[in-house]
């Protein structure tokens, strides 16, 4: 089992976990029955926010990896560290060609594949494209729509306080609903070569 801590133990700012798991040849059948059992249980877990699968594109991939996100990393470490957990992996491990690799972080820090981590990481400018789509019509609308709920907050017209509001914004919302969904859509094209 590897771990790596990207970020102060500490922190209260919601945790990530990518978990990667590489597959014997015609045990994908039986793994999903597997994650079938396990995804319950952890998202029963307390602090449980997001449980995101992406599964090997045939012919380019043999490996499964899972995001699990947390509200805080204390809450993430209780359920990688669970006897429960611990059990389910015994469970399925015949089926790995290596073992339950993962890495834990913090904030925005799951975008990001850190050295020596085994999932395969889309080339730059596929990760340019997609992030860049994404922000553009982000930064291009969010100003249509925060701009008139400052002045009927009754906001004082400032560049600052607008620019500081609809970037706030454009960040929860490519953390927290566009990028999520977003890669889903597009990870065909995004990890094809």
């Amino acid at each position: 089992m590897s771990t790596e801590l990207f970020s102060d133990t500490k922190t209260a700012e919601g945790a990530t976990v990518v978990i990667t798991h590489r597959l014997r040849e015609n045990k994908q059948a039986e793994y999903e029955k597997w994650l079938e059992e396990i995804a319950p249980l952890c998202k029963a877990s307390p602090g449980h926010l997001d449980w995101n699968i992406v599964r090997p594109i045939r012919g380019l991939t043999e490996t499964y990896t899972v995001i699990i996100r947390f509200d805080t990393e204390a809450h993430l470490r209780e359920w990688m560290e669970s006897p429960t957990r611990a059990l389910l992996i015994e469970k399925v491990r015949p089926l790995f060609v290596s073992d339950d690799d993962f890495f834990i972080s913090s904030g925005l820090d799951f975008w990001f594949t850190p050295a020596g981590a085994k999932a395969k990481v889309p080339v730059r400018w596929k990760q340019y494209l997609v992030t860049w789509s994404a922000i553009c019509p982000l930064a291009l609308g969010m100003p249509l729509v925060v701009n008139p709920i400052l002045q009927y907050l009754g906001v004082p017209n400032n560049r600052l306080i607008a620019t500081f509001a609809v970037t706030g914004l454009v960040v929860f919302l490519m953390v927290y609903a566009v990028m999520p969904r977003y890669t889903r859509l597009v990870q065909r094209w995004l990890f094809s070569r």
